[in-house]
């Protein structure tokens, strides 16, 4: 329950908060030093070093508060650091500073402060006053402290800054009438023409066969569209390292002798004593304990809490029966009933009504207030029960259990705050009642009291045995060896019953690769100085063994031609193919383009530019546009579309009427479109004039 799971606990103290509130402003990607010494600056900005020390420091700062991975960490703090730099330049040149007004303005819309009653008044606002005794309290607690709250100051300047830079880009941004106007016709300016054409899919591929020399010089020709960080291309095999059938059926044995008695020799008498089995044994507990490697357990589970293959077998049990083996999960399992009983399992609605000095969030309320509240709902669904689950989402303030009517499922004994948990055990289904707890009042509905089995269970984890560990590194060693001669490594690996992957394109700062899940100590080997092209090496952890190869390396500062291939072959193929269907539409007119293509003339009314849609064909806006720009009656020169090369012959175009009431609409829609991605327009831009140097890669890890 999102709000009632936390009534036992309290807030964090405030320093805490300001500690990971300083999270956002130190984020980024992080590096170690795989050789002997990390270089003096990890990167710079026009110019401006970023250090290293400070950079890592951070980095370790950010992945310990912010919950995240080493790289995580290191590619935000990175971000943040560039962004940083950019922005504090253009707050330089523009002589931008911050008012003490203007930094309280920046406290008060922080939701560190906005949002924590420690710096609200009674009516839940922003209390100058009260944030001005904790600067004081932050002062008076030692150098330390104060020093970490300058520094925090001094992040929520830049936060200030930023907001002041980009409300003055954003209010620069100015959409003309004439703008509007041009908006207003690209939606609303109508054109009808005959056009005639020839499919690109009419000159075979092979006809129009691209290099991928030709790809790259396509891509250096239109570099900032194929930046890219560098990158490697990797083969590699997996072995898992999973127990062998062998493996399975030495523990089900085990499993299985389990069920029954045994015979063993007693030393003090000297005589075999049987010990009984699981289907017989008293003392289940400590048969469960001694032989089982998941403890007893003595909590009563509603038969949907068990295993959804045995759900069954295992509710349908009468105490004394047993079940198994059966495997779950990476166990073999037998079970036993012990008990069943009923109302184990609760199903419950609330309605919670907060007060001031409850734990309930953003409540202001008397507690006089409150319970006169939930005593006039209690009033409403006693009278009418039907009505409790729109009463419930109307009216509760549990934001956990608001948009399901305030119901929970299945609620086991102790999940609740006891005054909560003692009701719905305590009274029958049906029962509709008012309890107080450190979270407000409740009006509680007891909907459903279920049955609840409870089971021991004997399970052994079904693990690699020392042979199947030892065939599984022999075949990894004879994969690794095999490697640099194989004429096919996947091939090879297939072979020997690895699972390959093959031409896997991977970036300096990513962490997983497909089919093995979290592999960075692969990634960075592959990114390491040392390692050469066609360099072969074997990982081996507890997931398994894997085996991986460089087939190429990519420090150009473009794509890989492979994984943009797609995207620029066919227009290079396209312009290949208009040139070869160019010269089949031979003719000065329409009609003689027609005759000579053996291609039928269509037609087309009422397109837009905003829509430049053809029927039966797709989306041609070069085709389009051209129809507006051709005067009525008049044939067009060749147009290469995207689909196709065409001719037209414009036949009527219909300007939209002008609007009297002028073009406001538009220009608001414009305007806030343009403003909208000013923000992410501005960074990309900063960040396209700008010099960067990235030092990270060859000394991460």
């Amino acid at each position: 329950m999102a709000v009632l799971s936390k009534i036992r606990q309290k807030s964090a103290l405030l320093i805490a908060v300001i500690g990971i509130a300083l999270l956002a402003f130190v984020i980024g990607d992080v590096v170690r030093s795989t050789g002997g010494g990390l270089s003096r600056n990890i990167g710079s900005v026009d110019g401006e070093e970023i250090n290293t020390q400070e950079f890592l420091h951070k980095v370790a700062q950010a992945e310990k508060q912010g919950q995240m991975s080493n790289t995580q960490a290191g590619v935000m703090v990175w971000n943040s650091e560039v962004n940083n730099i950019l922005l504090t330049n253009e707050f330089e040149k523009l002589g931008l500073r911050l008012g003490k007004d203007q930094l309280v303005n920046v406290v008060k819309n922080n939701p560190t402060f906005a949002n924590n009653p420690e710096f609200q008044n009674e009516v839940g606002q922003f209390d100058i006053n009260k944030f001005n005794q904790f600067v004081a309290m932050m002062k008076g607690a030692g150098q330390e402290q104060w020093n970490q709250w300058l520094a925090y100051e001094k992040e929520l300047e830049k936060v200030g800054l930023e907001q002041m830079y980009f409300s003055l880009v954003q209010g620069g941004i100015y959409t003309t009438n004439l703008d509007a106007k041009a908006a207003y016709s690209n939606e609303n300016d109508k054109v009808s023409f005959d056009y005639v054409t020839v499919p690109y899919s009419t000159v075979n591929n092979e006809e129009a066969a691209v290099s991928n020399t030709e790809i790259l010089d396509y891509m250096k020709k239109h570099a900032n569209r194929f930046k890219s960080e560098p990158t490697r291309v990797l083969q590699y095999a997996f072995l898992p390292s999973q127990p062998s059938a062998a493996d399975k059926e030495a523990v089900k044995e085990v499993i299985e002798g389990y069920l029954k008695p045994t015979v063993q020799y007693n030393a003090t008498t000297k005589k075999n004593d049987t010990i009984p089995g699981f289907k017989t044994v008293k003392d289940i507990e400590t048969f469960v304990n001694t032989n089982s490697d998941i403890k007893f357990d003595s909590l009563y589970y509603a038969k949907k809490d068990l295993p959804l293959e045995y759900q069954e077998e295992l509710f349908n049990l009468q105490p004394g029966q047993t079940f198994g083996p059966y495997i779950m999960g990476d166990y073999y399992c037998i079970s036993r009933m012990i008990d069943k009983k009923a109302g184990q399992r609760v199903d419950a609605s609330h309605i919670l009504i907060g007060f001031a000095g409850s734990a309930a969030p953003g409540a202001t309320r008397t507690k006089e207030e409150a319970k006169e509240k939930a005593e006039e709902i209690l009033a409403k669904v006693k009278a009418n029960p039907s009505s409790f689950a729109m009463e419930a989402m109307m009216q509760t303030e549990d934001p956990g259990s608001k948009n399901n009517g305030g119901k929970y499922e299945d609620i086991p004994r102790g999940q609740m705050v006891k005054p909560f948990d003692n009701f719905i055990f305590n009274n029958a289904a049906g029962t509709i009642g008012l309890v107080e707890t450190d979270f407000g009042y409740h009006i509680i509905q007891v909907n459903e009291k279920k049955e609840g089995a409870k089971l021991a269970t004997v399970a052994r984890k079904i693990e690699v045995s020392d042979v199947t560990a030892d065939d599984l590194f022999t075949k990894a060693t004879q994969l690794e060896q095999d490697a640099p001669t194989a004429k096919d490594f996947i091939a090879t690996a297939e072979g020997l019953g690895f699972n390959a992957q093959k031409e896997v394109t991977i970036r300096p700062f990513e962490e997983f690769l497909p089919g093995v899940g979290n592999q960075r100590s692969i990634i960075s080997w592959a990114f390491n100085k040392e390692t050469k092209e066609s360099a072969i090496k074997r990982f081996d952890n507890a997931d398994g063994h894997i085996i991986v190869k460089v087939t190429s390396k990519n420090d150009t500062g473009l794509a890989p031609v492979e994984e943009v291939k797609s995207i620029v072959e066919p227009i290079l193929m396209n312009e290949k193919k208009a040139v070869v269907i160019r010269k089949k539409m031979t003719g000065n007119t329409i009609q003689e383009v027609s005759n000579s293509s053996k291609a039928s003339i269509a037609s087309v009314t009422d397109v837009t530019t905003g829509a430049p849609l053809i029927t039966n064909i797709g989306n041609e806006p070069l085709v389009v546009g051209t129809a507006f720009a051709t005067a009525v009656n008049k044939d067009s020169k060749l147009i290469d579309g995207l689909q196709g090369v065409y001719m037209i012959q414009t036949k009527n175009v219909a300007k939209a009427p002008e609007l009297p009431a002028g073009y406001a609409s538009y220009k608001a829609r414009v305007e806030n479109s343009v403003r909208g991605m000013a923000q992410m327009q501005v960074l990309k831009v900063l960040k396209d004039n700008a010099k960067i140097k990235d030092n990270r890669v060859g000394v991460i890890q």
